[in-house]
């Protein structure tokens, strides 16, 4: 396989956050440069309204951040087993179905690989986390078949999936010099999955793999949940969350879960939403925050919070503290975040990946401390916290880090190359 000539196939991973395409050729490294040679193009699409067009990528954010007028969206990966798939949205002043926006985000990373390769793509392996929706067979696979439409819609004659974490395993395994039995821990923008996995030089060109495999599992918790409430922790009260009414309950959530979402932001923007809490805003014992929340509204916003709290997460896995400046919608305004905050409010969500983590080897049937090694890819697997329980359930395992954003589209374009030569 590694002496081969180029394949015929890609590799296309379509994350939370960030998207890859991977192409197997003899002696390169397979990621292809997908914007401003980065091997990475955010998840994101901005219709400039201005303009009349839809930008991707960094470009997008830079367009949105500049203040072009437009509409912008990201995590669109998370529509997948979602009820909004089968809804439509505006855009340009007519209603587009959010189907079709996952076929213009799908469709741009597969003619940036093609103008690369300089060679049209007909196949396609597709990552897919191990469960699009937890707890609900039927619509994981109503997401895994909207996919494949999708894909096909936009040209790929053969379509099929590899587990995200299992072709982080495929990467890794370039490297591996001995047997080892592998705990894949992949957390990304959507979704936590794993996989255990034996690996070897000696099965690294093997066709089918299937008896190596020893457990998948993933709990549908990722990078963007993080940041809801790193948000809703640290940041929406600000913003009114948890203002008291003169009923004495609290004020409704939802708007600030809508600002703590990414997809959901733009709910809040709606004229019905801007007046229910203008008529809500004399019920409430205290308007500081909700008045902050009209300028945040009024200055279109909610996305560049967005990316402030998901900064914030980034930075507190290397600083124990950080102070975050708020003065684009109020002068002077700022909040402290530090590390036992974030931890604290993400607890939760780290208990399920433990759980996760100890299911899957007593699906494999394996002690934990019988797993060699803990290879950690994903845009949030340097989570120190993480990492801890990570480390005490398995105290005699090696960690490795991978290619953060590209250990799986690395992978999936290695198994193109088996599956369709």
């Amino acid at each position: 396989m590694y002496k081969d000539s180029p394949a015929r196939a890609c590799g296309i991973d379509f994350g939370t956050s960030n998207s890859t395409v991977g192409w197997w050729r003899p002696g390169e490294e397979p990621l292809l440069p997908l914007e401003d040679g980065k091997i990475t193009l955010p998840s994101v699409l901005f219709f400039n309204f201005e303009e009349r067009r839809p930008v991707f990528g960094r470009q997008a954010l830079d367009e949105y951040l500049s203040g072009y007028e437009g509409r912008l969206m990201r995590s669109l990966k998370s529509l997948l087993g979602s009820k909004l798939l089968k809804s439509e949205t505006a855009v340009l002043g007519s209603a587009m179905p959010f189907k079709q926006l996952l076929g213009l985000f799908v469709g741009e990373l597969k003619r940036r690989a093609e103008a690369f390769a300089d060679r049209g793509f007909e196949q396609v392996v597709l990552g897919r986390p191990v469960f699009f929706v937890d707890d609900d067979p039927e619509a994981d696979r109503e997401a895994a078949d909207t996919l494949v439409a999708v894909a096909r819609d936009l040209g790929f004659r053969d379509v099929s999936f590899q587990y995200e974490p299992i072709a982080a395993a495929f990467d890794y395994e370039r490297s591996v010099t001995r047997e080892e039995q592998v705990l894949i821990v992949d957390i990304g923008g959507g979704t936590s999955d794993f996989s255990l996995v034996r690996l070897s030089p000696e099965r690294r060109d093997r066709a089918e793999r299937q008896d190596d495999i020893l457990a998948t599992d993933g709990v549908h918790i990722g990078g963007t949940d993080f940041d809801k409430q790193l948000s809703l922790r640290g940041v929406m009260p600000l913003f009114g969350y948890g203002s008291r009414m003169k009923s004495d309950a609290l004020m409704p959530t939802h708007y600030h879960l809508n600002l703590a979402t990414w997809h959901t932001i733009n709910a809040l923007y709606a004229q019905k939403t801007q007046l229910a809490l203008r008529n809500m805003r004399y019920d409430i014992v205290d308007a500081t925050g909700i008045d902050r929340l009209f300028r945040l509204i009024e200055e279109r916003a909610g996305h560049w919070l967005a990316m402030q709290v998901e900064q914030s997460k980034i930075d507190l896995t290397k600083a124990p503290r950080l102070e975050l400046s708020l003065e684009r919608i109020e002068a002077d305004l700022r909040v402290m975040l530090d590390r036992p905050l974030f931890e604290d409010a993400i607890d939760s969500q780290l208990t399920r990946i433990h759980q996760g983590v100890t299911e899957l080897l007593r699906k494999a049937g394996v002690q934990p401390d019988q797993v060699d090694t803990v290879f950690f890819t994903g845009g949030s697997s340097g989570i120190p916290a993480l990492r801890q329980r990570i480390a005490r359930l398995l105290p005699n395992a090696a960690h490795v880090e991978g290619n953060t954003f590209g250990s799986i589209g690395s992978g999936l374009a290695i198994e193109a190359k088996k599956r369709y030569g």
